[in-house]
């Protein structure tokens, strides 16, 4: 039911994709919309930062939707996110290296993955094969994946046209839904495959079943999931404009405290500084728990919520684990540098990677990707690992304490702590990290130009996030599936709380098009609920992307896809 008067003003906290793409779409439907970020810079974890003449980027290591074909694309177009850049993709999604040295090449074209996995492993043909006619058929289906319209909005000639569009893969589906790629993966005889393949997505992710694998790996068959040049903070810049063009306005270093309440109407925020701000709409696209627990104080919460958000978010693998990430700036190419691998990592390596959660290093050759962020005949080298929270924590806090904080619901809230011994950490972990690649590449060490180190408490102390999460719930498990449920129940709301509606990755699951769709949704059932009709168009102030393709495995034939050339590289401004 529609309210008696349209409402014309919001606020949106939080200047991440999730907040910048709800103000495109406010402004596109008539609102007026002001967004409120803590820091100087658009993007949330979609950033980057200046080290000396080299700029560290620290999210896109691949973006959905970045090329035609699908509904994931033409939301970056109407965010005005790729317009007049070069879309640059690989014809490798990554490259997993055993302890041996023995290495597996996933390659996008599933005719090129099946002959190279049965190269290495001819006795285990048959899960190969499975696996490679399993991502044929799922990259035919990937276009017909809803992103543009909520399920919970469509009617039910909508649901029954989107279900009949997957019924040709039905069984594609069911199978690669009800499989686990631990279990998968267990079918490989050879013990390399058995290992690589749970690494094919960088790292681990012991709760994601096969189909995800599949639609990542068809995405960049289809020239969909490459990377846009300039990089994360240039994407999240490129959308912070285009929200500026439709005249919204973004309020920089301005840290939300309170959402102001008044008659069970959310009518306002309450700043760090004291200032007050009031809107007829409050939207919060920042930290969940944040927004829930502190800005609201708990209210507002029935039973579905509070188990979602007091006891379900505590329990393991419900949520996203932080990165710890070492940056190397080096001043000298190495051209033998691959754009991506995942090192299988031994005990007593993995012993000295403080919170890891597997023995994995994944190491990117981030120059592979964006060139124009570092000076020429550089490499900048970005190393990740999954990290728990806690190791990290202990060093300040102290383990007794911690649990204590925990069991009391605090622990989000608390401070982030450093210390000596918390630098020396992070000490270790990058000269273990040092040590091991310049094993590898002779002379890395000594061509060191700049460095820094990353935890999840980085990451609390820049976005405010939970346990320093990228990404928010997980999907496939009881959190992801139960957040999803609720929006498709009652939208992105709250139970009792008028004006006031979530959005960014706490509204859904996945990750940057999950959390840009949930800026387009959220605007769905606001006009929805103001009974008035959406409406998005595509930013046209800047010529369409172009798009090239990049070789990366051994014997890689060069193939430029039947797209107009790649524009001269841009410096962006750091």
């Amino acid at each position: 039911m529609a309210p008696a008067k349209r409402r014309e003003s919001v606020i949106i906290i939080g200047g991440g994709l999730g907040g910048l793409s709800t103000g495109c779409y406010a402004q596109m439907n008539g609102y007026r919309s002001q967004v409120f970020e803590m820091h100087e810079i658009p993007g949330g974890c979609c950033t980057g930062w200046g080290r000396g003449d080299f700029t560290f980027d620290c999210c896109v290591s691949w973006l959905l939707g970045n090329g035609p074909g699908n509904e994931m694309h033409q939301i970056w177009l109407e965010l005005g996110a790729l317009q007049g850049k070069e879309m640059r993709h690989f014809d490798v999604f990554n490259i997993v290296r055993g302890q041996d040295g023995r290495a597996v090449y996933f390659y996008c074209d599933p005719d090129r993955l099946e002959a190279h996995l049965l190269s290495l492993s001819p006795a285990d043909a048959r899960p190969i094969r499975s696996f490679c006619a399993g991502l044929r058929k799922f990259r035919s289906c990937l276009p017909a994946y809803p992103f543009l319209k909520p399920v919970g909005l469509m009617s039910r000639w909508e649901r029954w046209r989107m279900l009949a569009g997957f019924i040709p893969y039905f069984n594609l589906f069911r199978t690669s839904m009800s499989v686990l790629m631990t279990e998968y993966s267990s079918r490989f005889k050879d013990p390399l495959l058995r290992e690589a393949f749970n690494y094919i997505l960088y790292e681990k992710h012991p709760a994601f079943p096969v189909l995800p694998f599949y639609f990542q790996m068809a995405a960049q068959a289809n020239l969909s999931a490459g990377v846009p040049e300039g990089g994360s903070l240039g994407l999240a810049r490129s959308i912070a404009q285009r929200y500026a063009r439709l005249g919204g306005e973004i309020t920089y270093n301005a840290k939300v405290e309170e959402i102001l309440v008044e008659n069970d109407r959310a009518v306002g925020v309450r700043l760090a500084d004291g200032r007050e701000y009031h809107a007829d709409l409050i939207v919060s696209a920042c930290d969940g728990p944040t927004t829930l627990m502190k800005f609201l104080g708990g209210r507002y919460l029935d039973d579905d919520y509070r188990r979602l958000f007091t006891r379900t978010i505590e329990e393991p693998g419900m949520v996203f684990p932080g990165y710890v990430s070492v940056f190397l700036g080096l001043r000298r190419p190495f051209p033998q540098g691959e754009p991506t691998t995942t090192h299988l990592l031994g005990e007593e390596t993995a012993s000295r990677l403080r919170g890891i959660r597997h023995p994995s290093l994944n190491v990117q050759f981030r120059s592979r990707y964006y060139p124009e962020l570092s000076p020429r005949d550089t490499t900048v080298i970005y190393a990740t690992y999954f990290s728990d929270t806690a190791p990290w924590r202990e060093l300040s806090e102290g383990p007794e304490q911690l649990s204590r904080l925990r069991r009391g619901g605090e622990l989000h809230t608390l401070p982030v702590r450093r210390g000596r011994a918390y630098s020396l950490a992070k000490r270790r972990v990058r000269d273990t990290v040092v040590d091991f690649l310049d094993e590898r590449y002779p002379g890395l060490k000594d061509s060191i130009q700049v460095r820094d180190t990353s935890t999840p408490l980085t990451q609390i102390r820049y976005t405010g996030n939970y346990e320093g999460t990228f990404l928010g719930w997980q999907p496939f498990v009881e959190s992801g599936e139960a957040m999803e449920e609720l929006v498709k129940k009652n939208g992105p709301v709250l139970p009792g709380l008028e004006n006031f509606y979530l959005s960014g990755v706490w509204a859904t699951t996945g990750g940057l098009i999950r959390a840009a769709g949930a800026g387009r949704q959220v605007m769905q059932f606001i006009c929805r609920d103001d009974g008035i009709d959406f409406t998005a168009s595509v930013d046209d102030s800047a010529p369409p992307p172009t798009h090239v393709l990049i070789p990366v495995g051994p014997g890689s034939p060069v193939r430029e896809p039947e797209m107009s050339p790649p524009p001269e590289p841009v410096r962006l401004p750091r």
